[in-house]
């Protein structure tokens, strides 16, 4: 049986600029791709809860869509769900980049969180990037902005010094239960996962074209023989010339997203992929209340 009183465990938010790598921490520390990775900005659209077991603790992480001054209706619902998880979990990690001094971004938040009384530890991400000796007065820079309960300078993407985080990061939970199964990685189906696979190459192939005014609904699974899933997805885009640009000449830029997809979707699922993809145009689908909802954005409208 376990033992609550030595077990910890509780909720950590990731916070921080668009772009800082959220997304990317969050994939490392869990070991499965769960939050979809660009270098665009408001990649994260809702809410991504990732669960870390361990043998003395378990970590429910939370990716939250990047703080940005909102243009649309899509933008006001991304700033709310981040202002609302930070007042809810038992930690926040506020990310920041190692080659890039404190912006408006960073002053933003940072007045956001000057009314939480939770631990907020401040993450130093993409320190590959520069000389350890550019992270001294990177590290003064902050602290005369915040109170940090912790400072744990990281590389994301080569994992260094994710171990340290970890460890600074237990110390801050409490004693607890596990909150979810220990093969558990996320709340999130399949359906969701898929779709923002899918979303994530739709970003990486059509550079500053179609920036943000894709979306992506998994409409119908079914099985077919011999161990291969059917899938059929929707992309939705707010403009005929998006539509043109994500189908492409002769169709090759929806079937390069649809064979970069399958390939992730079949790491997910573990079985061979039939990924069927469409394009659809819901014009200016982001600044309209019901179209966010029916498109899966509308739950904390």
């Amino acid at each position: 049986m376990q033992d609550d009183s030595q077990y910890r465990s509780g909720f950590v938010a990731l916070a921080g600029r668009t772009n800082v790598g959220k997304s990317t921490l969050l994939n490392k520390l869990v070991g499965r791709k769960v939050s979809i990775m660009s270098d665009k900005v408001q990649t994260t659209r809702n809410k991504i809860l990732c669960v870390l077991s361990r043998e003395d603790s378990q970590m429910v992480f939370i990716d939250t869509p990047g703080l940005h001054k909102p243009m649309h209706k899509l933008g006001e619902h991304l700033v709310q769900i981040t202002l609302n998880t930070l007042r809810e979990v038992d930690v926040i990690l506020f990310l920041v980049e190692a080659n890039q001094p404190p912006g408006p971004g960073d002053h933003y938040l940072i007045r956001q969180l000057s009314g939480i009384p939770n631990p907020v530890l401040l993450v130093i991400n993409k320190i590959d990037l520069v000389r350890r000796e550019e992270l001294l007065p990177l590290i003064e820079s902050y602290v005369k902005l915040y109170k940090f309960a912790e400072i744990v300078p990281v590389s994301a993407l080569s994992g260094e010094n994710l171990d340290r985080l970890l460890e600074v990061l237990t110390g801050y939970l409490q004693a607890g239960p596990k909150y979810y199964p220990e093969d558990m990685i996320t709340d999130r189906p399949e359906e969701f996962i898929m779709a923002e696979l899918i979303r994530e190459k739709v970003l990486s192939l059509t550079g500053q074209e179609v920036p943000h005014s894709v979306a992506v609904i998994i409409e119908n699974m079914q099985e077919r023989p011999n161990n291969v899933t059917e899938v059929q997805a929707v992309i939705y885009t707010e403009r005929e010339s998006q539509k043109g640009i994500l189908i492409g000449k002769k169709g090759q830029m929806l079937k390069k997203i649809g064979r970069l997809a399958r390939e992730d979707i079949e790491k997910l699922l573990g079985s061979k992929i039939f990924l069927k993809l469409w394009v659809k145009v819901r014009p200016d689908w982001r600044d309209k209340e019901a179209q966010l909802k029916n498109l899966g954005y509308g739950d904390q409208l």
